[in-house]
């Protein structure tokens, strides 16, 4: 039997499969980065995926190794472990763990809007699984303190906590159904807060920019702002769906007999629900914009302009990771 002929060593598994320019390939990237499935996944495979990735990237290719088996091995790789300091990764800070764990606080919120002390608790879960995210997701080049990530947590879930009280008071003479949407405005107003606090040090020092090669050019503070801009409008459009659509389906549910006698399962039909939607918002938001992002060299403060025409004086476009 002739063996199937051996992958070359070229293949670039840096970058993601699918191309990154498109919103499609950009959207079929972050459906493999936060498939849930990756959490059920064994040490032995995950080790097994490092090793078939480490190798490839130092030149040995597995004797049989398909071009599927090395995307899958890489996206498996990435699913775990940081990409800059190589270390497995806390469980539930995970990108795969994004629609479980969501999924759940997340109906949760919204099943038990009505009491303070729920709203308190549960916006304090959110925060707490929020500040994991961050935590675990951190950039190896610029980490993150204890203290930033302190005053991060205190500011955001105390953020959270005031607009979902002040909005529960303000809506006591409103429709029900106003009322639902308290935790949504909470979560949209809580992320405003967090990331800009979370990525403070890039804020007052920039971000690296480069050019299409990734030549480093320099450091931008106005590529900070349009990176942290993109990422909130993604984080609170990944909530908007989970917490806009069942709110309404619910509503119209609780008027029926059926959750009038069985009242029990309100919870869980309202974590399902979030769930259907989190499933496809989290990686279609994830999409949204580029990773590798771009702006104007004209857009960039004037000092980097001059630091970046010294270098390159026809160069008209500077790219940079906008982070997640």
């Amino acid at each position: 039997q002739k063996m199937p002929p051996s992958l070359p060593a070229t293949i670039n598994i840096q970058e993601p499969r699918w191309d990154q320019s498109t919103f499609q390939g950009r959207a079929k990237h972050f459906f493999m980065v936060t498939d849930p499935r990756n959490l059920l996944l064994s040490g032995a495979t995950l080790e097994e995926a490092r090793r078939v990735v480490e190798d490839y990237r130092a030149g040995t290719v597995h004797p049989g190794l398909t071009e599927d088996q090395l995307w899958r091995a890489k996206y498996i790789y990435d699913s775990a472990f940081h990409p800059d300091t190589g270390e497995k990764m806390i469980l539930v800070g995970r990108m795969s763990a994004q629609v479980p764990m969501n999924m759940t606080i997340t109906g949760c919120m919204l099943t038990f809007y009505r009491t303070t002390p729920a709203v308190l608790f549960w916006q304090w879960v959110n925060q707490s699984f929020n500040a994991v995210v961050n935590y675990t997701n951190r950039s190896g080049d610029a980490p993150i303190t204890p203290s930033q990530l302190g005053t991060a947590y205190v500011s955001a879930t105390t953020g959270a906590v005031v607009t979902a009280l002040g909005l529960k008071s303000l809506t006591k003479h409103l429709p029900a159904i106003i009322g639902r949407y308290v935790p949504f405005a909470a979560v949209a107003a809580a992320n405003c807060i967090n990331i800009p606090l979370m990525r403070q040090r890039e804020l007052k020092l920039g971000i690296p920019v480069t050019d299409e090669n990734g030549n480093r050019l320099g450091e931008s503070t106005a590529a900070a702002q349009k990176a942290i801009f993109q990422v909130v409008v993604s984080r609170i459009g990944m909530a908007a769906p989970a917490m806009a659509i069942p709110p309404v389906i619910m509503n119209m549910l609780e008027k029926r007999a059926f959750l009038k006698r069985y009242p029990y399962l309100n919870a869980p039909l309202q974590v399902s629900l979030v769930g259907l939607c989190l499933v496809f918002a989290t990686p279609l938001c994830c999409a949204l914009f580029p990773q590798k992002s771009s702006m104007p060299v004209s857009s960039l403060e004037p000092e980097v302009q001059d630091q970046i025409r010294k270098k390159d004086p026809w160069l008209e476009t500077v790219y940079f990771n906008k982070g997640l």
